[in-house]
């Protein structure tokens, strides 16, 4: 099977729009990983939030299937997500760093690699982003690679922290469900004062898009960081 033309956008949309994601899902893994690059990157723009997320997760996978094969062609995608967030790109760089969390929580070599990319866009000292929307993707993105590889996260957590203080409800949220896949003993504290937060953001996990208080996170959040004994 291959993607070509216009056609093939629509094809792709059709699929991202599917009532059966997880079907669209594997139906898009089937093609080859460089097309459906290609066809996935501009979603990653879709005025379609649900359509986003899902171009997000369905890239995270075609990129772990193309690593598998071409490593080299893998990295050359990463560098690209790293380019799009570089002022000198001249675009805002939507949705790369949620791609390039989702990609290293998937697959291990990549996360090796360029963990400590990620991680920078936080780091006053490093590539820190100023700009607040794409905060929120970095924030996500560290989350959900620290859903799955925290071992590739040391020291992240106390960059973390002054998410949690944020005017940003969104930056609170994610930064709080991130300390809690770090489980960061060190956050205890000001996730205890976030479970009076009520208020709501969108939040996607688990292929689902759902609205959730922050104060739900920092409690989750907490949950999993005692967990530990």
């Amino acid at each position: 099977m291959e993607l070509k033309g216009r056609r093939s956008k629509q094809l792709i949309r059709n699929f991202l729009s599917a009532n059966d994601f997880k079907a669209s899902l594997e139906t898009i893994c089937q093609y080859p990983p460089r097309q459906s690059v290609n066809f996935l990157f501009p979603f990653f723009y879709d005025k379609e939030e649900i359509l986003r997320w899902r171009a997000i997760t369905t890239f995270g996978r075609v990129v772990f299937i193309l690593a598998n094969k071409d490593m080299e062609s893998a990295r050359i995608i990463m560098r690209r997500l790293m380019w799009n967030l570089n002022d000198e790109s001249g675009g805002i760089g939507w949705g790369s760093p949620e791609a390039m969390g989702e990609i290293t929580a998937l697959h291990k070599g990549l996360a090796a690699e360029f963990s400590t990319i990620l991680r920078s866009y936080i780091r006053l000292d490093e590539n820190f982003l100023e700009y607040e929307m794409l905060q929120r993707g970095v924030l996500w993105g560290i989350g959900r690679l620290a859903q799955e590889r925290p071992d590739q996260l040391p020291e992240t957590d106390t960059h973390l922290f002054p998410f949690l203080t944020s005017d940003d409800r969104y930056h609170r949220g994610l930064a709080a469900w991130a300390l809690g896949n770090l489980k960061s003993r060190a956050a205890v504290k000001p996730l205890e004062r976030l479970t009076k937060d009520k208020n709501e953001i969108l939040f996607f996990n688990d292929l689902q898009l759902k609205p959730v208080t922050v104060r739900d996170l920092a409690k989750k959040a907490l949950v999993n960081i005692w967990k530990i004994e």
